[in-house]
């Protein structure tokens, strides 16, 4: 980029709203919705630390209408959800948009998610309401002067809202396909989303030995919930982050599956979280980008992290009554050179190491959910559909795009091409375990051992 391009995107980024510190007392913070467990308790832990944040969860045409209007039909579809989420919850009235901030992430990676938040400044800046701050919530030392600050303790609660997300996501899509009273399930979950939400606000429950404790407690709750033992057709849920998880995004996926009669299998949000540490360290290790100490404070975070989500997995295990998730570093394992562990625009090689883990275990109808036009993802999706049918003849894949222009009709129709050619499983057919060596992927730079620093970091 040219000395004068940079400076005219300098001037640019001067002009625009910053977020003071004296603002948290009094402004309200709107957090877009992707994974509606996990936000809701991350909105409590914003909260705790003097955020008057609220989770919006409006959906439906007007929000993509919104999207549309502000955003250049081109820019992926996620983008033009979340900011016409946005907008549309600042032009409903129920906001003074003089007293508002709006919260997006940013991964800091090649995909084009990391520059949403100068498309959502524009659109902001467009319909009148440039003097709205966007605060940026990214660990990648993005933003610096418009990021949500973060201290350890915060982050330690957000990987336990995280984490109890998760938990909550795979038994809620293990009990809702089977249960006998309909929203006996959605029922659990609400109490259990509100009991941690609350618990993490007030600084509880998010410490290792308090989890390892309430871990079994939620899962017995689920276990009791009333279901019907019969064969279902299990389809695992795989792709770009926001049209995965996000209801909005996918039009409501998993309960269009569930009202099918099919039981769906989505890999974890802590999965991607770890990827994203994943590659930062293979960058470290292959071109020494960031630097040393970055690498080794990322080193200690990814074990930690892999520590913390084995034993929520093991707790399910050990109660015995669902399958459970599958560990990180198994899934890193599963590729066996089938693609490269340098692909990593967008969901990059864990796209495909998802779907070859959810093979390998006995899911083999797969949901491939792909923005239009989102070209690392076509690549590592629907470009690897080929090779993944060569080597596992009786995977039943089909890839699904989601746009403003494509409609729900024509996705919900291919989705039904795809069960109708699926063979039903026994009620919770339990995954088979992967031999003992594929688990024993380490992180890529590990010098020295880290178990001493990760002991530190579960004190603060």
């Amino acid at each position: 980029m040219s000395q004068k391009k940079v400076k005219k995107n300098q001037a640019e980024q001067a002009t625009y709203a910053r977020f003071e510190p004296h603002m948290k007392k009094d402004y309200t913070v709107l957090l877009p919705t992707m994974l509606p467990m996990h936000f809701s308790m991350m909105e409590g832990v914003f909260r705790a630390y003097g955020y008057n944040t609220v989770l919006l969860k409006n959906t439906g045409q007007a929000v993509i209408d919104k999207g549309l209007k502000y955003v250049h039909n081109d820019t992926c579809y996620p983008a033009q959800l979340v900011i016409g989420q946005f907008l549309d919850a600042i032009e409903s009235g129920k906001y003074d948009t003089n007293k508002l901030a709006l919260v997006i992430t940013q991964t800091g990676g090649g995909c084009r998610a990391s520059n949403y938040i100068f498309l959502l400044r524009k659109a902001l800046e467009r319909a009148g309401y440039g003097h709205v701050p966007v605060l940026s919530l990214n660990f990648s030392g993005l933003e610096k002067g418009s990021s949500l600050e973060l201290s350890l303790g915060m982050i330690r609660r957000l990987v336990a809202a995280a984490l109890y997300g998760d938990l909550l996501m795979h038994l809620v899509n293990q009990c809702r396909p089977y249960e006998k009273n309909e929203g006996d399930t959605e029922r659990m979950a609400d109490k259990w989303t509100a009991y941690l939400k609350n618990e993490l606000h007030c600084g509880r429950l998010y410490k290792d030995r308090d989890m390892q404790k309430v871990y079994p407690k939620i899962i017995r709750d689920f276990a009791s919930i009333e279901v019907e033992h019969r064969s279902v057709v299990r389809v695992g849920i795989v792709g770009e982050i926001f049209v995965k998880f996000s209801p909005l995004g996918n039009n409501d996926l998993e309960k269009f599956l569930i009202h099918e009669g099919a039981e769906p299998v989505v890999p974890d949000f802590v999965g991607f979280c770890l990827y994203c540490i994943y590659d930062m360290l293979m960058d470290y290790k292959l071109y020494k980008m960031g630097g040393k100490i970055k690498a080794k404070g990322a080193e200690i975070i990814y074990h930690y992290l892999v520590r913390r989500q084995r034993r929520m997995i093991e707790a399910v295990r050990q109660e015995g009554s669902f399958n459970a998730p599958t560990p990180f570093d198994v899934t890193v394992a599963s590729l066996k050179g089938m693609i490269g562990i340098g692909m990593k625009m967008g969901e990059g090689w864990l796209l495909t190491a998802e779907m070859i883990e959810l093979i390998e275990h006995g899911v083999k109808n797969i949901v491939c959910t792909q923005p239009f036009g989102c070209l690392p993802n076509h690549i590592a999706g629907k470009g690897m559909m080929k090779p993944l049918k060569e080597k596992y003849p009786d995977v039943n894949i089909v890839a699904i795009d989601y746009d403003a222009g494509a409609t729900r009709v024509n996705q919900e129709n291919r989705i039904k091409l795809m069960l109708a050619n699926a063979t039903p499983v026994p009620f919770r057919g339990k995954h088979e375990s992967m031999p003992e060596e594929k688990t024993a992927q380490q992180a890529p730079i590990a010098e020295e051992k880290t178990e001493t620093k990760e002991k530190e970091l579960s004190k603060v």
